[in-house]
């Protein structure tokens, strides 16, 4: 009998193995699930850090359109002389480094102030439940120890360490999801420019497994997926590898940018509000808090969401399904601006009062029925949320289940409310401006019958 049930948990295993073997086929890797893990999370950390974090300047200006103001872009901007910008960047670059070129900035990029157990804890006290990491951006500057990027890495030039280890080591620690973002296409590699083909074989494919064997990220990030199709990025071939192999294949999470024109991935991503999104879909806003995702010199305080406006765009996304990957630029030097951790900080404040109507929610579709501009909700089991943006003595709701109790998160005494039929009436307790539970937005969790 021992012998007979070994052999049917053998035979069982192997069932699980091969019903979750995928096709390098859309129609196949479509139908891998979500880990619930990424849609229960609802906020995240992107970190933009690398050789563009010294010179860390972009223009004001808007002339060419979206992300015009990006710093990150630095390099291309110094060369792309057809925007209507390129001679902003070639006036100040030639007047603050005169002749230098891009590369010469790598040794002025040490981190000598990087602490990546203080990161991970100023991530974590913001409420983020996981970071992603830009491993590589489009100039192609590496920061783990790739061997496809010999000499243009962060081990081997600038602060001579393991950036991508180290941050992903201390944010695993802090009990957090550590992803990386990954640009397929690199603006002046030599190899991209003649030998496409080549590129994609014997640099991308292997430094994009070397990642995920080196640090078993739980989120891949691609970009820079514009330039051709996924076919010429064999981008299917890959995600083959990464769904059945792979040591992350269980837990893993991808987004859509896998090819021009290309929608598949696990979770659709919008930039600063530009792209498509669905309820029936997971997805993702990602933004910085300001306007840059690398650090940018140039920006005034104007150009940063203020902590409110900060609350009140992760209301709005999870309100409609999704997550926002909020975007830090630390400096060359390896510190978090003040400013940003000012930020963080009050969304993690808030974040501890009202993190139970956020986390682990769904979009519910009730909402339609109770449009406002200041009311935003969401559904977890028995609960259905109530968000206000702005403090109301009462507020109106039809279309709502029976419900058996109402409370306002962060406070303790009842709250009353009246039900008729389907429609409820909810009156705010009188509470002194001083002691109110939060700041910025409000919760009131019904329990429904």
């Amino acid at each position: 009998m021992k012998q007979l049930a070994l052999f049917v948990c053998i035979c069982c295993a192997g069932f699980v193995t091969r019903s979750q073997s995928y096709q390098p086929i859309w129609e196949s890797l479509d139908k891998r699930p979500v880990p619930a893990w990424y849609t229960d999370a609802k906020f995240g950390i992107f970190i933009h850090w690398g050789v563009y974090s010294v010179p860390s300047w972009a223009t004001n200006s808007n002339a060419d359109g979206f992300g015009s103001g990006y710093s990150e872009w630095y390099w291309q901007r110094l060369h792309a002389s057809s925007l209507k910008i390129h001679k902003e960047f070639k006036a100040f670059h030639e007047k603050k480094y005169g002749n230098m070129s891009y590369q010469d900035f790598a040794p002025m990029f040490k981190a000598e102030l990087f602490d990546a157990d203080k990161w991970a804890d100023i991530i974590k006290n913001a409420g983020a439940k996981y970071v992603v990491l830009t491993s590589k951006h489009h100039d192609g500057f590496a920061l783990w120890p790739s061997k496809q990027s010999w000499n243009w890495n962060a081990k081997d030039v600038g602060p001579h360490k393991d950036l991508a280890g180290e941050i992903s080591t201390a944010v695993k620690k802090a009990g957090l999801r550590m992803g990386f973002y990954y640009s397929l296409y690199e603006w002046y590699n030599p190899l991209y420019k003649t030998d496409l083909s080549q590129y994609v074989d014997e640099h991308m494919l292997p430094q994009m497994k070397d990642l995920v064997n080196s640090y078993q990220p739980d989120i891949f990030w691609p970009d820079g997926q514009w330039e051709h199709s996924d076919t010429v990025w064999k981008s299917r071939e890959f995600l083959t590898w990464l769904y059945n192999e792979s040591p992350v294949k269980d837990k893993v999470v991808v987004n859509d940018r896998w090819g021009k024109g290309n929608g598949h991935g696990s979770f659709s991503t919008t930039e600063y509000g530009s792209g498509n999104w669905s309820p029936d879909k997971p997805w993702e806003e990602c933004r910085g808090i300001g306007e840059s995702f690398g650090y940018n010199r140039n920006e005034n305080l104007e150009s940063y969401l203020s902590s409110e406006q900060l609350v009140h765009s992760l209301v709005d996304i999870v309100s409609r399904g999704g997550n926002l990957l909020l975007n830090i630029g630390p400096t060359s030097d390896g510190r978090i601006p003040v400013i940003m951790q000012q930020r963080l900080k009050d969304a993690g404040d808030w974040l501890k009062v009202n993190g139970e109507a956020i986390y682990g929610t769904a979009y519910w579709s009730g909402s339609k029925d109770n449009k406002t501009s200041k009311l935003f909700f969401t559904k977890k089991a028995n609960a259905l949320y109530v968000i206000t943006t702005d403090w109301k003595e009462t507020i109106l709701l039809q279309n709502i289940p029976a419900v058996k109790a109402v409370s306002l998160l962060g406070y303790k005494d009842k709250v009353s409310f009246r039900q008729l039929k389907n429609n409820i009436s909810i009156k705010a307790p009188a509470i002194n401006p001083g002691n109110m539970p939060c700041q910025y937005a409000w919760v009131y969790k019904l329990e429904l019958q």
